[in-house]
């Protein structure tokens, strides 16, 4: 019989991390039912398909067990074998919804962020005895995990990167007709892709395309995302009007991405960089901070660049020796295509962990 599993994500935000999970609960078919946010972003994305799915509401500690209580009853009436949690805060939810029912399902945490404290404290030790594997998105991850997860209480870890789906390529006559439709025309097309925060880092972009700017170059920026702080949005429209462009939130992420000479991942700290993947599966030169997930991604120079984190300084160095050689360019965006999808296509990732649950359930 198939092992039948459970995710479980109550994030009210649509990023990597929830997108990862649908497109994992698509794979998965009828063996598999979601638990998503009722009030999530996510859920518009899982109405406009036939996945199996229920909603809960998100709710504070002292009343997250009638959450439990209900992931419970899904379990069971489910015969769930394994519940499969995504975000951190969900955590306390599964290990009470698996202490409630009455199958007792193998608990999985796929750790998608940094781990920064101990979780030596009765709180944690509580949590983590009852919880049966992790998957670390990164082998930076599971180092973190080991380092402040007590040995007695850690559960087995593995490293299992995120996978992502081929895109759709547009042709170069679409192409040509969307840049010119946005105003990009021939200018060198610098793009970033995530929600529009600071520590997302759109301002240290913004401020190397300026320099390039006021050093002769004809360049934009393309700014795709919802905003999370709306003054920090407005103080980038009021301070880079002329070098930037902001389509906000669009489902045609990666058809943004093509229309890019080179895409960028400035955030100070990311875990891990699955639209780095997107970017380069687009066949798009990327460009990435020297920090976190992207140092398992890019080989410096020779399928990306790598410049220091959050030095508009040293990104626009970067920018510029990309414009003026456009042949290297295209050498690493080349370079980076082959890669994603030798190494990072979401069916190379997915079915790892189809195995991985198998072997959990038993």
């Amino acid at each position: 019989m198939a092992t039948k599993i459970c995710e479980l994500c109550l994030s009210p935000d649509l990023g990597g991390l929830e997108l990862y999970m649908m497109r994992l609960s698509r794979y998965l078919g009828d063996a598999c039912i979601s638990i998503i946010n009722e009030k999530g972003k996510l859920k518009g994305y899982y109405e406009d398909t036939s996945y199996r799915y229920a909603t809960l509401k998100r709710r504070n500690v002292l009343l997250s067990w009638l959450n439990a209580r209900r992931l419970a009853r899904i379990i069971d009436k489910e015969e769930i074998d394994v519940l499969h949690l995504h975000w951190t805060k969900d955590l306390p939810l599964a290990v009470m919804a698996k202490l409630l029912s009455k199958r007792r399902p193998k608990v999985v945490q796929s750790r998608h962020m940094t781990m920064t404290r101990f979780k030596d404290d009765f709180y944690h030790r509580f949590l983590y005895k009852n919880l049966d594997m992790m998957l670390a998105v990164t082998a930076q991850v599971k180092s973190q995990i080991e380092k402040f997860i007590p040995s007695d209480i850690r559960p087995v870890t593995e490293v299992l990167y995120i996978g992502a789906e081929q895109p759709t390529l547009i042709s170069p006559e679409e192409r040509a007709e969307r840049r010119r439709q946005f105003g990009l025309n021939d200018s060198f097309t610098v793009g970033i892709v995530g929600r529009i925060e600071e520590p997302k880092g759109q301002h240290i972009l913004l401020e190397a395309v300026k320099v390039l700017h006021q050093n002769g170059i004809d360049v934009k920026a393309l700014i795709v995302g919802h905003s999370m702080d709306e003054g920090y949005l407005q103080k980038l429209q009021n301070d880079y009007s002329d070098v930037a462009l902001f389509t906000g939130f669009t489902r045609e992420a990666q058809t943004m991405m093509q229309l890019c000479d080179v895409m960028v991942l400035a955030t100070e700290n990311e875990t891990f960089g699955l639209v780095l993947i997107e970017a380069m599966m687009c066949g798009v030169c990327v460009v990435a901070s020297n920090s976190g997930g992207p140092l398992e991604i890019i080989d410096d120079h020779v399928n990306g660049v790598l410049f220091k984190t959050f030095d508009s300084g040293d990104l626009a160095e970067k920018l510029t020796l990309l414009y003026r050689d456009r042949i290297f360019t295209q050498l690493l965006a080349d370079a980076s295509k082959v890669k994603a999808l030798d190494k990072f296509e979401s069916q190379k990732q997915f079915d790892p962990l189809k195995i991985i649950m198998e072997k959990c359930k038993q």
